[in-house]
């Protein structure tokens, strides 16, 4: 029998009882739609954390400050204070690998005042003008504050999109004035907006300062001495960072404020914030910043460092294994319902074959083959499998695009995985119709046509 009539037979079998067929697909449907949703939004996330790395710079590198210990007990990377504005100034002066370099400081906890408005921003960022280059960010409305104000300890600062909105009402904040503890902060310019990042964080919800003014108006002042806490290196002598080099915070003028702020002989940074001349010199600037560091810090050859240097390769790195555990496990289990599916389909297939037994006996009573029976049986159970992949395949996606409307969770299409999902779906047709197929082919005829 020609193929052409196996394949007219067996869709014509199937048609018999639509029921049946309907609900022997439904175990492949779910198992594709899992499959499908699965990977739409395993390639979401993927995509988020490529995109959010790219805001923030494809050579971008941080240097935060080292661990220190309490009771033998490491307190993780940055509970120490290990970085001044003065490493920051030799590593734009002797790295030459660095292009940009900017000290920053981190601000918690302080509420935006404008008004009767009081509002708590997700970040209060305190750093130098070229921060915004660094970041991939762009000035949306003013102007970025200047290096002389840094210098000045001047009270301006940029908001983000979503400071306007909830702190402003969503009117133009230029020359507006938003307190932060007990300074209020002219407000020079409104940053472009950048949306949330992989995890959902809203990094628009952003103030960003001059380090200088955030350190010694908001957060106090951090000096270097080792009195509190005990580094993974040798404790540190109060003169371990002199400040030689061109001065961030130069003495007050007539014309600066008045507040009695005490300037010691150095200033600590949370962190240092650089970028390499090109992307392919990251690991030359890790290296170079690695040893002048060293070398400033006075760290002998047996110490640890008092430093971390992390770049943006690593960060992509991390959080696209936690990514990618997730959507492995996630699925993993969804290809478990996809191999039951296939159990179900297989059990069907052997009632069906029981109960049309007689049917078989006929056709090979009328000159049908065994290998007519075997591939009659694979052809039904492929393309109740296929049917089943194809609605799995647009269930999936509707569900993918739920998940993205109502979790904001970011998901992505793949035109491969929609191609493995149908070559699956014929698999699991192949692999678990083949035994009743095969069973079906080795009915003797007489048997089969005595069988009530």
């Amino acid at each position: 029998m020609k193929l052409g009539s196996t394949v007219n037979v067996a869709l014509k079998a199937l048609m018999r009882n639509p029921t049946r067929a309907l609900l022997t697909t439904l175990g492949i449907v779910i198992g594709i739609a899992a499959v499908i949703t699965m990977m739409e939004i395993g390639n979401g996330s993927s995509h988020s954390i490529k995109a959010s790395i790219e805001k923030m710079g494809a050579n971008t590198i941080l240097v935060i400050p080292g661990a220190s210990r309490r009771g033998g007990v490491s307190q993780g990377s940055g509970s120490r204070m290990t970085l001044t504005p003065q490493d920051c100034e030799a590593i734009l002066r002797e790295c030459s690998s660095v292009g940009r370099a900017v000290p920053m400081v981190n601000a918690q906890g302080y509420q935006a005042i404008s008004g009767n408005v009081n509002y708590a921003p997700r970040q209060i960022v305190g750093s130098a003008p070229d921060f915004l280059i660094i970041r991939n960010w762009e000035i949306g409305e003013g102007r970025n504050f200047t290096e002389r104000e840094v210098e000045s300890r001047a009270r301006v600062c940029l908001v983000g999109s979503t400071i306007v909105r909830e702190v402003f009402g969503g009117r133009s904040p230029i020359d507006s004035e938003v307190r932060l503890k007990d300074t209020a902060f002219k407000v020079i310019g409104v940053l472009k907006s950048k949306g949330a990042n992989m995890m959902g964080a809203d990094e628009d919800d952003v103030i960003i300062a001059p380090w200088t003014t955030v350190r010694l108006r908001l957060t106090g002042l951090k000096t270097g001495t080792a009195t509190d806490t005990t580094s993974t290196a040798a404790p540190s002598p109060p003169d371990l960072y002199p400040a030689e080099g061109i001065a961030f915070y130069p003495e007050p003028t007539e014309n600066a404020e008045t507040d009695t702020l005490l300037v010691p002989k150095f200033i600590q940074v949370d962190m240092i914030l650089l970028t390499a001349v090109s992307p392919d010199r990251v690991g030359d600037v890790e290296d170079e910043v690695t040893a002048l560091l060293r070398e400033r810090h006075r760290l002998k050859p047996d110490q640890p460092n008092d430093f971390r240097i992390r770049n943006s390769a690593e960060f992509m790195k991390m959080l696209s294994s936690t990514s990618t555990v997730m959507t492995n496990l996630l699925l993993g289990v969804a290809l478990i319902s996809l191999v039951v599916g296939g159990v179900g389909i297989m059990n069907i297939m052997l009632v069906s074959v029981t109960e049309r037994t007689r049917e078989i006996g006929l056709r090979m009573a009328v000159g049908a083959r065994s290998q007519d029976i075997l591939q009659q049986f694979l052809i039904e159970s492929m393309v109740l499998c296929l049917v089943g992949g194809i609605v799995g395949i647009l269930l999936g996606h509707g569900s993918a695009l739920l998940v993205e409307k109502y979790l904001n969770w970011p998901i992505q299409s793949s035109p491969g995985a929609v191609v493995a999902a149908v070559l699956v779906s014929a698999a699991v047709g192949v692999i678990f119709g083949f035994y009743p197929a095969w069973k079906a082919s080795q009915l003797d005829p007489i048997e089969a046509l005595r069988y009530e």
